[in-house]
Formats: structure tokens, sequence, C-alpha cells
């Protein structure tokens, strides 16, 4: 009896599994996500090649929309020589329209793409803003800025995620609809007067293009202080979690 005893305690437990991997990103999500960088990166340079060639004596035209400032007086200006000087950019307007409506179409595509099948896969219910999302929001802001501690219940996106996700879709549609109106103002004529006149159009699409720069920048900095782990589920489609957090799949199948 005392050699069964001493055997029972000699005996290892098994092994317990501390992490699990938790499917986060369908492969359509990622192959968009990672079409869309390349072609906006394109899209923003050569915007810059045509801003450079219709921002030139910036000061002669009051009513100029690339800057900031009141009548005849300029605070700033998007963008001076400097600028384009260090980038040995300066007037290839030409070569930057061709790059832009080219890459449009692509961007125009795969942005339909998004959001079809955000909404034919079901997977708008993780990324549209809910009533307590503004909320959350302010709660991840507050605690990314070292002020309180303690984030809301973690899921697939947080609330600061879903309004930035939400706002990029809005905002790339505003791009399109504003270009559309800049590139056709006769054929498309309604789309102008409806934006307000082309100087109106040009101005909203320049804001809009800031804004997701703006977004851009915000997004990176967050995929970095988030570590490796978040990166690597936007390329495999899997993150790693501990066993005892929210299970993704559990998420999914309550919002089915």
């Amino acid at each position: 009896m005392a050699q069964e005893d001493q055997k029972s305690v000699l005996k290892p437990e098994a092994a317990k599994a501390s992490i699990r991997l938790d499917r986060k990103h369908p492969l359509a999500i990622r192959w968009m996500h990672w079409i869309n960088f390349p072609v906006l990166f394109t899209m923003i340079w050569s915007g810059l090649l045509i801003y450079w060639n219709v921002s030139d004596n910036a000061y002669q035209y009051p009513h100029r929309v690339y800057r900031i400032g009141i009548g005849n007086f300029t605070l700033f200006r998007f963008f001076p020589d400097w600028f384009y000087n260090a980038l040995q950019m300066p007037y290839h307007v030409t070569q930057g329209l061709g790059y832009h409506f080219f890459f449009m179409w692509i961007f125009a595509i795969n942005g339909i793409a998004y959001v079809l099948y955000t909404w034919l896969s079901g997977e708008w219910r993780f990324l549209l803003p809910e009533r307590r999302s503004l909320k959350d929001a302010i709660q991840v802001t507050l605690v990314d800025l070292h002020i309180r501690k303690g984030l809301p219940p973690q899921k697939k996106y947080n609330g600061a995620q879903r309004i930035a996700y939400t706002s990029v879709i809005v905002m790339g549609a505003g791009m399109l609809l504003t270009g559309l109106a800049i590139y056709k103002p006769t054929s498309a004529h309604w789309l102008t007067q409806l934006l307000g006149g082309y100087e109106m159009a040009r101005w909203l699409h320049f804001w809009l293009t800031m804004s997701l720069l703006g977004f851009f920048g915000v997004h990176v900095m967050q995929v970095i202080l988030a570590g490796w782990n978040n990166f690597r589920s936007m390329v495999s489609g899997l993150e790693v979690q501990p066993v005892e957090a929210t299970s993704l799949e559990a998420e999914r199948k309550s919002r089915s």
C-alpha cells in the first residue's frame, strides 16, 4: 500500500497548455489590407506630384486650398518648395496624373470588394461601432496616454479601433467621390456641384488625404506598441492568446 502511494506521488502530472491559437483575420481581409498598402503609397506619392504643379506661385492665389490661412494671409502652405526640392519631385505632373488615375481604379475595386466581403461574411459585426464604443475609445486613449490604467474588456476590436476603422472606410469613399469630382468636373458636374463646387471638392480631397495620413501614422505606432503577435495575426491570420482570454470563436458565434 505504501509503495502504491509512493508511485502516485512520483507520477508527473500532464502538462497544461497556457496559450492557444485564435483565428483572427480571414484570408480575404488580409489580402485586401496588404494590397492597400502599396496602392495608397503610390497614390499619395503621385498626388504630391500633382499638388506641386497646382501649388506653384502659391502666394499669388489667396483662394488656394493647400494652405492654412485667412484671405491673403498664409500661415502655412502645403507643401513648401524645400519639401519638393529635397525629394527631387518638381514638375512631373503628367507622370503623377498617370499613376494617380491608374491606381485609383485598383483602390476603388479593392475598397468595394472589402465592403462587400465584410457585409456578406458578417465581419461587419466586429467592425461597426457599438453603443459603448465611444466610452471604450476614451478609456483606451487614456490608457495609451498613461493617464489611467485598466482597459475595457478586450474583443477582436476595441471601441477605438471600431471607430477608427469605420472612419477609414468613410474617408476612402470620400476620397473616391471627391477625386472623381476633380477628375471629371464636367462629365460628373452633378457630383462636383453636390460637393460644393470644384474648389470645395479639392479642399475636401486634400484634407481627407491628410486625415488618412494621420490615421496611418497612428496605426503604425499602435501596431509597433502592440508587438509582434498583433502584426503576425495580419500575416498568418492567427493570434496567440492566453488560455483564459475570451475566445474569438465564441465572439463570432455570439454575433452570428
